[in-house]
């Protein structure tokens, strides 16, 4: 089977981001091309062409790549710096290391395990960590490592301080599958890395707990999911992917859970797979997204 990393070998991801101006497209493509690489695929888009914001996202190969990234990267600092761009370059062979919080729901994580040991995901996951142990003997039938880290009652700093002791400079981001704990500003800060959590509503409708059974009360048509980065604010970060489904009138509550979880599992799976493919660029509490 071929992976997602067997096909990236000696590819690199550039991001680029700033005002936009004239010429921007032909001083990153020369770059590319004078450090012989090849443009496989390349996206761009600006929110004005006076005076607005520029997004570029460009995949290129060049062979011997981890040996020509220095000179690369020294390039793009002399290039792009006079231009007030911001750049970020990546190695498309290296994964980036994932991290799963759950709770007692296990759809959304065994998803991800699942889509991970089938090489559908460019991620190593190092550890999953959980406030129940219900899930315990199924994350170690995948061979990732299983951490017990209970989180009762209002103080969580215990508990935070604990996951924190775990993920810290072991991981490049961190997946909320249905992770129902809310993580404090402090908790985000000493990570240091994005969080991406899926929330069971198509926001910003049904923001907090319990959506389904606000869902069944309001009488929708649709239910949905929603992916985001998290922030200090609940359930109001820049939103990566949605989804809905369409049910009805004679649906319970549990119902719309279940056909909710279908949804939540492929917002959550699509989100994940763009982030760790560099096809995300935050931009305030919005994101642009190349897929």
């Amino acid at each position: 089977m071929t992976t997602h990393l067997d096909a990236r070998r000696d590819h690199a991801c550039l991001i680029v981001h700033g005002p936009d101006r004239p010429g921007i497209v032909a001083a990153v493509t020369a770059l590319v091309a004078r450090n012989l690489g090849n443009i496989v695929t390349l996206d761009q888009y600006s929110d004005n062409p006076v005076g607005g914001e520029f997004f570029q996202r460009v995949v290129f190969h060049r062979p011997d790549l981890p040996a020509a990234l220095p000179a690369i990267a020294a390039d793009l600092d002399e290039t792009l710096g006079p231009l007030d761009l911001e750049w970020r370059l990546t190695d498309q062979s290296v994964p980036k290391r994932m991290a799963i919080l759950a709770s007692t729901s296990d759809h959304c994580l065994l998803e991800l395990l699942w889509r991970h040991r089938r090489g559908e995901l460019p991620v190593t996951i190092p550890m999953v960590i959980s406030n129940h142990t219900n899930t315990a003997e199924d994350v170690r039938s995948f061979g990732i490592p299983f951490f017990h880290v209970p989180s009762q009652g209002p103080d969580k700093s215990a508990a935070e301080a604990k996951i924190v002791e775990l993920l810290k400079d072991n991981v490049d981001f961190v997946v909320l599958a249905r992770y129902m704990q809310i993580l404090s500003d402090s908790f985000l800060d000493e990570l240091g890395v994005p969080v991406i959590n899926i929330h069971h509503s198509f926001l910003p409708a049904f923001i907090g707990a319990a959506p389904y059974r606000k869902a069944k009360e309001r009488g929708v048509k649709l239910i949905g999911a929603t992916s985001h980065y998290v922030t200090a604010d609940l359930d109001e970060g820049p939103i990566i992917e949605q989804d809905v489904a369409r049910v009805t009138h004679a649906m319970t509550a549990a119902d719309l859970q279940a056909r909710g979880a279908y949804v939540e599992r492929a917002v959550l799976s699509r989100a994940v797979e763009w982030h760790a493919e560099d096809r995300v660029i935050r931009h305030g509490n919005h994101t642009i997204v190349f897929t």
